[in-house]
């Protein structure tokens, strides 16, 4: 066996395979973002990952992009997840896999989907295909960690992210605001970019009643290219009226409520009940996850941040100090959880923080 600076060249191919799959970041959920690799006589002859949702997955794309179809049956194939073994939108990549006669295939890690689940791996031991798996199976896990959370706690990935002034704050006293409903800029240009480009990334993105009525946030990624997340609203009692930008139906909007009268419903935007009076965050987690949404950033405000972290629902944390001091004003959440690590972004302080 080979080795490269302490990796051999099973992993340098999987890890080749994770660099490919993060091109499909922010497109491909709820399905799982795949890179594929193809190998023949130590040489790469295909590459892939996962097209946006619906389209082909990335076995498949990494086996069209092979010129020569006859050196398949003499290559080896590296996958960051188990090939799939069901029809969904498209037909199973282990039933492709197994007709172009491929006599490797290397896994990252098993699918915990109930639908594969080691059926895929299953189907192409049955085709005479030898199978290993289990290679960087922890870098695997962690590239995958949005379809994971999904699959295994039956809830989405959970971003919290805000920004607090110098002295702990999120916004300044009232007094200090202006009358119309707009946000209060804590962070510079650029840590706000950075923000809708996380938008781009993840499925969907949540605020409170308050955080609209106090900031009418368009939520979208208008700083960044990219899809915007879809936008997710808590509205207890359908206190937020049309003119707001998160009705204007420019991309898609799921309000969370107790009013039960669709005769209340605004048009183009899609409702779900939820029970306020029990554990708030679970009760998100369960419609999200009913939506089939893999990953939400929570972006406010101050009671909707502290409930998941009081229920411990959550995944990651990112954090914006800014060099502006409020000195009085709404407190920011207090968290728990171990420093992934700290960036400057010239004024600004990103601090991440992962819930152990």
């Amino acid at each position: 066996m080979f080795y490269f600076c302490g990796v051999n060249i099973h992993q340098k191919y999987i890890l080749r395979c994770i660099e490919l799959a993060k091109k499909g970041l922010g497109t491909t959920a709820p399905n799982p973002m795949v890179g594929c690799v193809i190998v023949h006589n130590d040489k790469i002859i295909g590459e892939g990952f996962t097209d946006p949702y619906g389209g082909p997955h990335a076995e498949v794309n990494a086996i069209n992009s092979v010129k020569d179809k006859d050196l398949l049956q003499e290559a080896s194939l590296y996958v960051t997840l188990e090939p799939c073994s069901h029809y969904g939108k498209t037909p199973p990549c282990a039933d492709l896999i197994a007709k172009h006669r491929i006599k490797e295939v290397f896994i990252g890690l098993q699918d915990p989907h109930d639908k594969v689940a080691g059926k895929g791996i299953q189907k192409l031991k049955d085709a005479g295909c030898k199978v290993t798996v289990g290679i960087l199976e922890d870098e695997c896990r962690e590239h995958h960690k949005r379809f994971l959370t999904f699959q295994e706690k039956k809830r989405p990935y959970i971003i919290l992210k805000w920004a607090e002034s110098n002295d702990g704050f999120l916004a300044p006293d009232t007094s200090l605001r202006s009358k119309n409903p707009e946000p209060f800029w804590i962070t510079n240009v650029h840590s706000k970019q950075l923000v809708h480009q996380w938008r781009s990334q993840e499925q969907a993105i949540l605020v409170g009643t308050h955080t609209v009525l106090e900031d009418n946030p368009k939520l979208t990624t208008r700083s960044w290219t990219g899809k915007d997340p879809i936008r997710v609203v808590l509205d207890k009692d359908l206190k937020i009226d049309s003119i707001y930008h998160v009705f204007d139906t420019s991309v898609r909007t799921i309000v969370l409520t107790e009013v039960e009268d669709a005769s209340k419903y605004k048009e183009g935007v899609d409702y779900a009940l939820i029970d306020f009076s029990k554990n708030l965050a679970q009760e998100i987690c369960d419609a999200l996850h009913q939506h089939n949404i893999t990953s939400v950033i929570i972006e406010g405000g101050a009671r909707t941040l502290q409930t998941f972290i009081d229920e411990n629902l959550w995944d990651e944390a990112r954090i914006f100090k800014g060099a502006v001091s409020f000195e009085n004003g709404l407190p920011a959440p207090k968290i728990q959880g171990t420093l992934q690590h700290q960036t400057q972004i010239l004024t600004d302080t990103l601090s991440v923080y992962h819930n152990d």
